[in-house]
């Protein structure tokens, strides 16, 4: 079974916005057994939106509309569904009753007479509440393709896609299974991988593909099968994987959607009962801001500091002035200094401290764009690495956190 996504709205294509939305669908649908075939981005304009859906309605069964129904005029969605599907807006009682609700409530002023169109729906839609905001989902079919509408911000997408999308699709379209599973390693680098596990991946049942899915110091390994048996395909993929895992266990951090390096991190510092904190210079609060995704990192979590500026790292942390003047800010002994006093003011166990050079400039430091140095304090000493990370200062910094967490779970599960 084949599904388009057609994104509307010309923010996306001016790159204004990034579209989540295309990745949230692709990836619930993934785990019903919908294929996505192709992802298409519009302008709001008549003559692309009804072409695309024309497009669409010969290469795919489903075709998942988002954008475009607002209350402005270049909102014309609705009007284009009307226009393909031969069809004519109705008011809706209940959409307009939730409108008036919804204004009465949180907004505090009448609806505009904008505000009350979003209650016009094409007549032979299968209207798709949407408790989350005014303009409704919408439900069309033609040929045999199903055809859904829903509004573009994405928390409404979601919900729609979640309660009411995803149930009608389970119960309309027979799907075969689509299993994926992906290990997640750090520390090693796609090729080196490779090869290690060339003699495995070359015996695979054909019916199993491996992707690998690099990304700045970690490396995902994902396999995939489709069938009609589920306890069979799941089987099998298990299976395979517990090999590839037995083969890399030095590397390998969890399985994705199952946990993560921080999570992984967090589990052994509440089970040895010990704390973390940081002081991230170059990094720049991006480690703390991994570590405070999760749900419960209180349990474990001390707290951290941005000495950013050379002089903060003396006047706030506390790194002895001396030390600074006798080496480069950007050095190890430097590093070491700060991961220590980040360990004592937050009265932690453990500490993570990071200073370099992301560029695009070198400000304070003298080492080449790109040099991090990172240093873990820990309850019997603390332990330190120099890197040269590159020239571009995303990559630079998300390098570092990768690197970070790598070094400090390499202390951590020692004990």
């Amino acid at each position: 079974m084949l599904c388009e996504i057609i994104t509307i709205g010309d923010e996306i294509l001016i790159g204004q916005i990034v579209d989540t939305n295309s990745a949230y669908i692709g990836k619930e649908l993934n785990k019903i057994g919908v294929k996505v075939f192709q992802i298409t981005s519009i302008q709001d304009e008549r003559t692309q939106i009804i072409q695309a859906l024309a497009d669409a309605n010969r290469r795919v069964d489903l075709v998942l509309v988002t954008g475009g129904l607002g209350p402005t005029k270049d909102d014309i969605t609705k009007q284009c569904f009307c226009e393909y599907f031969d069809d004519t807006l109705v008011e809706n009682a209940k959409v307009l009753e939730h409108i008036r609700h919804i204004f009465s409530k949180y907004i505090d002023r009448d609806p505009l007479p904008a505000n009350l169109s979003q209650a016009q729906v094409p007549s032979k839609a299968t209207i798709l509440f949407n408790e989350n905001g005014t303009a409704p989902g919408m439900w069309m079919e033609k040929d045999e393709t199903v055809f859904v509408s829903m509004p573009g911000v994405p928390y409404e997408m979601k919900h729609l896609m979640m309660d009411k999308v995803i149930p009608k699709v389970i119960k309309k379209f027979e799907r075969p299974y689509i299993y994926h599973k992906t290990l997640l390693t750090y520390g090693l680098g796609e090729s080196a991988i490779a090869d290690r596990i060339s003699h495995w991946e070359d015996a695979l049942p054909e019916q199993i593909k491996l992707a690998y899915l690099p990304s700045l110091g970690r490396v995902r390994l994902r396999l995939s099968s489709t069938g009609m048996n589920e306890e069979v395909l799941h089987s099998q993929v298990n299976a395979q994987m517990a090999v590839v895992h037995d083969i890399l266990k030095d590397i390998v951090v969890g399985y994705e959607d199952e946990t993560s390096i921080t999570q992984k991190i967090g589990g052994y510092l509440i089970e040895q009962n010990k704390t973390l904190s940081l002081a991230e210079s170059c990094t720049g609060g991006a480690i703390a801001e991994e570590i405070t995704k999760h749900p419960g990192v209180s349990a474990f979590y001390n707290g951290g500091i941005i000495p950013y500026a050379t002089r903060l790292k003396a006047s706030i942390l506390g790194v002895d002035e001396a030390l600074m003047k006798k080496y480069n800010v950007v050095s190890l002994p430097i590093a070491e200094a700060m991961a220590k006093r980040a360990a004592l003011i937050f009265e932690s166990d453990y500490a993570i401290a990071t200073t370099g050079i992301a560029g695009p400039t070198k400000g304070d430091g003298d080492d080449e764009l790109g040099t991090v140095c990172i240093a873990i304090a820990t309850p019997t000493g603390v332990i330190s690495e120099k890197f040269l990370f590159g020239k571009v200062r995303e990559r630079v910094i998300k390098k570092a956190v990768n690197k970070s967490f790598e070094m400090l779970l390499k202390e951590i599960s020692k004990n």
